[in-house]
């Protein structure tokens, strides 16, 4: 009898040990098949292509004034008066602050001297009654003391040199101004002027855009402090030099500010018309990142064998991405299945 048990008992155990093994192999992963002892993932592909884009990227950054100076006497002095105040709008050409004058009056009475022995000189010279040596240092002094007197004049009289708005007023009527940097600004200034009527910003854009930006090329501007408006800008400047530490160039956007809805320091989105183009686009999702970087990589085949090939992206349009290096238009790129692969391993393609 107990015979009998014992045998019952392998036969239920073997037909366990069967069951499991059978439910294990049809338990195999779908996305992978065997091939010999080398494990292959199952993945879908497609070849890369051009297509045609309309070329335009985006930047972030605060408009500065089209203009700024910050206004000072190229020599201390006693300030005499300011006319102005901050907001106050000035034209080109205005005084806007004057120094103590002792020093210009002398000047312009040492003028008035020396051009009346000039007069007096000039007149006995065409009837040649001096000789060449008495003109030659008359009209030396005279010409000397006319440059010192409208040098000082310049500086004596502050002048805005465009149009613009008083931002920033440093002293006071009867103050003297020493020369020393102002704390506020970094630089020595009795005033501050800033055309705001036109704003721009300065935009430090990848050096593989060299060729496309050109001067007059149009920008749309927008700010957050009013969404629903759009100002248009243009290319204006466009810098020479690529700086070799970010591997950028500068360019500066004027902005046409008429009605004074913008100020500087305001946040803003740039975006810059390239025109249309071709590029080769990739769905993102084929796109994996490198953990702990930056970088970025995708998949090719290559006979059957995913490598993995390191890429650099562009812009992003709806649900595909632009790739400036790393492929080649007919490529073959994994689109499904990437996130099992690892580099030259096998695979099989699904259709």
């Amino acid at each position: 009898m107990n015979k009998i048990k014992y045998l019952t008992l392998l036969f239920v155990a073997g037909i366990l040990i069967m069951g499991t093994s059978c439910t294990s192999k049809n338990e195999k992963n779908e996305d992978t098949i065997q091939s010999g002892t080398t494990q292959a993932v199952l993945v879908k592909t497609m070849v890369v292509k051009q297509e045609p884009i309309t070329r335009t990227i985006d930047y972030t950054a605060t408009l500065v004034p089209f203009e700024e100076v910050h206004l000072a006497p190229s020599t201390p002095g006693r300030i005499e008066k300011i006319d102005v105040e901050i907001s106050d709008n000035v034209s080109k050409g205005q005084v806007v602050a004057v120094m103590d004058r002792t020093n210009l009056e002398q000047a312009r009475i040492n003028l008035m001297k020396l051009e009346t022995d000039f007069n007096r000189m000039d007149t006995l010279k065409k009837t040649e009654s001096i000789s060449d040596q008495q003109y030659d240092q008359i009209k030396s002094a005279y010409d000397i003391a006319k440059t010192s007197y409208e040098f000082l004049l310049e500086n004596t009289q502050l002048k805005a040199p465009f149009n613009g708005v008083i931002s920033g007023k440093y002293f006071e009527d009867g103050e003297i101004y020493s020369g020393a940097p102002n704390a506020l600004i970094g630089k020595a200034a009795i005033v501050s002027i800033v055309q705001i009527n036109q704003l721009k910003v300065l935009l430090g854009i990848s050096a593989s855009y060299y060729p496309l930006i050109t001067k007059g090329m149009q920008a749309d501007v927008n700010s957050e402090i009013y969404p629903d408006l759009t100002f248009k800008g243009e290319v204006f400047r466009i810098y020479p030099t690529i700086d070799n530490a970010t591997k950028t160039f500068t360019v500066e956007v004027k902005i046409q500010n008429d009605n004074l809805k913008l100020r500087p320091g305001m946040f803003s989105k740039i975006k810059l018309d390239l025109g249309k183009g071709k590029a080769i686009m990739v769905p993102t999702i084929a796109l994996i990142k490198q953990t702990g970087t930056n970088d970025m990589y995708i998949f090719l085949n290559k006979n059957n064998i995913a490598l993995k090939q390191q890429i650099k992206t562009g812009r992003t349009i709806d649900d595909k991405t632009e790739i400036l290096e790393g492929i080649n238009e007919g490529d073959e790129i994994i689109v499904v299945g990437q996130n099992k692969l690892e580099n030259k391993m096998a695979i099989t393609i699904v259709k």
